[in-house]
């Protein structure tokens, strides 16, 4: 290891590692706005300036030069200054020179408080303004609902350029202009583009790029209590900061965990968990009167009603893949493993079981986030990611680079010297192919983009694992066999190669053909790595408990053998077909739903209980990696909500149950399930219990800073009330405690002496960039499994359209397609009614254009048709998930005709509050 002496003292640094970077990990304060640990080096700020000297001499004579920290790589016998005089003046005069035209406007930035701009300001010692000329004005951009722009406080770090568009692959944000007039925004004002966009709040180092839903309900940073937890928007898992103030979740911040998702978020998980405030949470259990309205009544009687409606009679229950594994397990244990059903439909049952046992028991390695960026060659098979684990898409993103970083390491250049290594590669990508049944996000980074039917995405993956093993498989369509050979000669030549398939694309031989493409890698000796993608955030989870044989929606529908029905945080009328959802509720006498939103599903329950919200309660979730992770709650809920769990427990107790006699904290319950469960045997090591305390303290929610307590409710007594205890965790709902050294699943938010920003981070860190120094969070279930011996399997049969019939096929889109985000404020103005993708020969055909209406299958749903052309022949897309969409199957044929009566609607304007309805489909 290279050692180097700043200011007189010896360290030993890492070898390939920049200046700034190594100083950062060393606990050495060195200023810097352009760098990025995640984005690598550019010099563009010129902040981390310090001086270099050759010789002993020289820093004794002072005799030395400035150089940028970020673009200096660290060699032995280097010397250094950071305190020097000359490194403290240029660093104060370049902060005097970025600050000419900011307006100083502190005290009214959504900023303020956590600014990394105040930070490095008060770092360098600049304090006083010394321009008097006139500052440069900029006008603000209308970016969409969810980010706020504020031009004039930009310092042309171009760190969001180089993050939306070199790391995010975003095309509609850029630097315009030049020299002193450079800005930072779009050619014309807009929503932007990018899935991604959101991490601009958090990437800016000033305030221009701010979270507009927490601009419009806002809050200083340091009046926010936090708290550990985990996204829930899809199944990869991504680790959160949710802030809360006043009883309301007032933001989301990314929660760094270097195996799941790094340094960012996408926006569903940013801006999609403000359905905690929405307007139609319930707050008060409900009981249906012979009216058939609902009499709110408090939780004692409620618990009370549930108990005696249990006590004798067949009871049945329907779990949630969105609700903890704890929850799940107690209503398990309430009504039976027999009649237990994990919540999901008859396809999504057959698809996330079959997804666990494909990973259960392959060779290949189910990659983190880590693993999958340093994939060299990449095959989807019938994903859309960016819509379905949009983080992983991220991900991808970064691996298709790794050409270039061999590349530049044969020249002997450093991963971190960014535009150098840019410049080098040019064009050139780490093969990405991608299969899928219509043009993906991902397409302008991939290297064959193969559109086709289901069937035929299977037909292929089987037809490349054939390829791999060396067996001759039987003659393929053109539209096939033309692509087989490239893809198999890059898998072949890949050192770790990346196969991801899934259940959104409705298909069960797509998602094994893929297990058997990893398979054969994996034989002929290759370190492959296989992702399978599951629908919601606990879906991993429920096929962990309930098992294969667990009756789904449909087989429950069917047998109706049940007098109450217990539902858990599901709505079904989301999730299946509405005759199949009516039969179901039909055949009990009793339903009773805990849920924390009104829906259609609680609208037809006897007895509603009010749920707490992720929020408002600690569980485990099992991500798509089958990594169990624990979120916390960050407020306590209010009024006569309760934790799903302890709803189920307090009834598990009042009957009597022997499985609940020895559970009264909630780390029994996770312990119980971990005994019981084999597949969840790992769950007790997610995280602490609640006995964990931190150098003999509890880890505190809020800041040191936090204030107002009393204020807050000075409407009501002056006297500051106690604040509530929280018995289930190693958290507390003070300030009072240390947030320091802690395991990393229990870190409630990031501050550090003189890094007030997010950027204070790496005082957290192993090294810059590298693990928590708590450990990474969550335990791992899943690993490599033991193949079992078996020959080549029998290629799919061919898709063959019909004449007058259409395959569905569903098309998920980042918002709109998950239930709780869409009802999100932001997020909400960017979701779409549903609709259905359709070629434009099939329109034609059919007499339709853009914006009409087709009615499929003679009244199953009538939907808008948008022209895409890049569906496969003989397939049509719908908008899964969206409204009016939920009778539809995958896979399923239908037929088509024009809707008659059709009325087009107004395209939306910016800025204007819903689309208007102008003249008919015949227009």
């Amino acid at each position: 290891m290279p050692t180097i002496r700043i200011d007189g003292v010896e360290y030993e640094m890492e070898a390939g590692k920049n200046l700034l970077e190594s100083c950062l990990s060393l606990g050495l304060d060195l200023p810097y706005f352009c760098w990025h640990p995640a984005m690598g080096s550019v010099g563009a700020c010129r902040q981390c300036a310090v001086v270099q000297y050759l010789t002993d001499e020289d820093e004794q004579s002072g005799r030395g030069r400035i150089v940028m920290g970020c673009m200096t790589p660290v060699t032995d016998g280097a010397i250094f200054s950071l305190d020097g005089d000359r490194a403290k003046g240029f660093r104060e005069s370049v902060v005097e020179s970025l600050m000419l035209n900011h307006p100083h406007d502190c005290p009214v930035c959504a900023e303020g408080g956590e600014c990394h701009l105040q930070d490095m300001t008060v770092m360098v010692g600049h304090r006083d303004r010394v321009y008097r000329g006139q500052k440069n004005t900029h006008r603000n951009q209308y970016l969409g609902p969810l980010i706020n722009h504020e031009m004039n406080r930009c310092i042309t770090c171009y760190r969001c350029t180089r993050y939306y568009k070199d790391y995010a692959g975003g095309t509609d944000l850029a630097a315009l202009a030049s020299h002193d007039h450079v800005y930072f925004g779009r050619h014309q004002e807009g929503v932007l583009e990018s899935e991604f966009a959101g991490n601009l709040v958090e990437v800016c180092p000033t305030g221009v790029f701010t979270d507009k839903t927490l601009v419009n309900d806002y809050t200083r940073k340091w009046d926010l209590q936090s708290a550990p937890s985990v996204c829930t928007g899809c199944a990869v898992g991504c680790n959160t900061i949710p802030g809360e103030r006043y009883g309301r979740l007032k933001r989301v911040h990314n929660r760094f965990n270097a195996e799941v998702n790094g340094y960012f978020l996408c926006d569903r998980g940013r801006f999609g968990a403000n359905f905690v405030n929405n307007d139609e949470r319930l707050e008060s259990p409900g009981l249906r009167n012979q009216t058939g309205s609902y009499d709110p009544v408090d939780h004692h009687h409620a618990l009370q009603v549930m108990a005696e409606a249990c006590s004798g009679a067949r009871v049945a229950g329907i779990g949630s893949p969105r609700a903890s594994v704890e929850a799940n397990y107690l209503l398990r244990n309430l009504v039976g493993e027999d009649n237990f059903s994990p919540g999901f439909n008859d396809g999504e049952h057959k698809l996330v079981n079959l997804a666990l046992e494909l990973q259960q028991a392959s060779s290949a390695v189910t990659p983190d986030i880590r693993s999958i960026e340093s994939a060299d060659v990449i095959l989807i098979l019938g994903e859309d990611l960016t819509n379905t684990a949009p983080r992983l898409a991220l991900a991808l993103r970064q691996s298709v680079r790794n050409k270039a970083f061999e590349m530049a390491a044969d020249l002997r250049l450093e991963s971190w010297q960014d535009a150098a290594v840019r410049n080098l590669a040019q064009d050139q990508l780490s093969p990405l192919f991608i299969a899928a049944t219509g043009s993906t996000r991902l397409a302008d980074v991939a290297e064959e983009n193969i559109t086709l039917a289901p069937q035929n995405i299977a037909r292929l993956g089987a037809a490349v694992a054939a390829s791999i093993s060396g067996h001759t498989g039987e003659d393929l369509e053109p539209e096939i066999a033309g692509h087989v050979e490239a893809i198999s000669t890059a898998l072949r030549a890949a050192k770790r190669p990346l196969i991801i398939s899934g259940t959104s694309c409705g298909n069960a031989e797509v998602m094994q053909t893929a297990a058997d493409v990893a398979e054969a890698l994996c034989q002929s000796g290759q370190q492959t790595m296989l992702t399978l993608t599951v629908p919601e955030a606990n879906s991993l989870g429920q096929a962990m408990l309930a098992g294969p044989d667990s009756p789904c929606l449909g087989k429950l529908a069917a047998d109706g053998n049940f007098d109450v029905l217990v539902i858990l945080e599901n709505d079904l009328y989301h999730r299946a077909p509405e005759p199949e959802v009516e039969r179901l509720l039909a055949a009990a006498d009793t339903v009773i739903v805990l849920d924390g939103l009104d829906n259609r599903t609680t609208s037809a329950a006897s007895l509603v209980l009010p749920a707490a919200s992720f929020a408002e309660t600690e569980g485990t979730l099992v991500s798509l990696e089958g990594r169990a992770q624990r979120h916390y709650p960050v407020f306590a809920p209010k009024g006569e909500r309760r934790p799903a769990w302890v709803w189920l427990l307090a009834c598990s107790k009042e009957l009597g149950l022997s499985t609940a006699a020895d559970l009264h904290h909630f780390d029994d319950i996770t312990r119980d399930c971990a005994a019981n469960i084999a597949d969840l045997a790992g769950i007790t090591g997610a995280a602490p219990d609640h006995h964990f305390r931190n150098a003999g303290v509890k880890i505190p929610r809020q800041p040191h800073r936090y204030s107002g307590r009393t204020a807050m409710r000075a409407d009501i007594s002056v006297h500051e009330p106690k604040q509530p205890v929280d018995e289930e965790s190693p958290l507390a709902f003070t300030m009072e405690g240390l947030n320091r050294s802690q395991p990393g699943s229990l870190l409630p938010f990031v501050w550090a002496p003189g890094w007030n920003s997010n950027q204070s981070l790496h005082r957290f860190q192993s090294e810059v960039g590298g693990p928590l120094r708590g450990g990474t969070a969550g335990m791992r279930l899943l690993g490599p499994g033991q193949a079992k011996e078996s020959g080549p399997r029998e290629n799919p049969p061919a898709f063959s359209p019909t004449q007058g019939q259409w395959q569905l096929v569903p098309r998920y889109r980042i918002f709109g397609s998950e239930e709780l985000s869409a009802l999100s404020l932001g997020v909400a103005e960017l979701c779409e009614d549903g609709y259905i993708e359709i070629r434009a020969d099939d329109a034609l055909g059919l007499e339709v254009g853009e914006g009409d209406g087709l009615n499929l299958n003679d009244g199953l749903a009538t939907l808008e048709v948008k022209i895409n052309n890049s569906i496969a022949a003989g397939c049509i897309g719908y908008a899964a998930g969206h409204s009016g969409t939920a009778n539809l199957t995958p896979g399923e044929n239908i037929s088509l005709q024009k809707a008659q009566g059709w009325k087009r609607r107004r395209p939306q304007l910016i800025g204007s509050d819903r689309s208007t309805e102008i003249g008919s489909g015949n227009d």
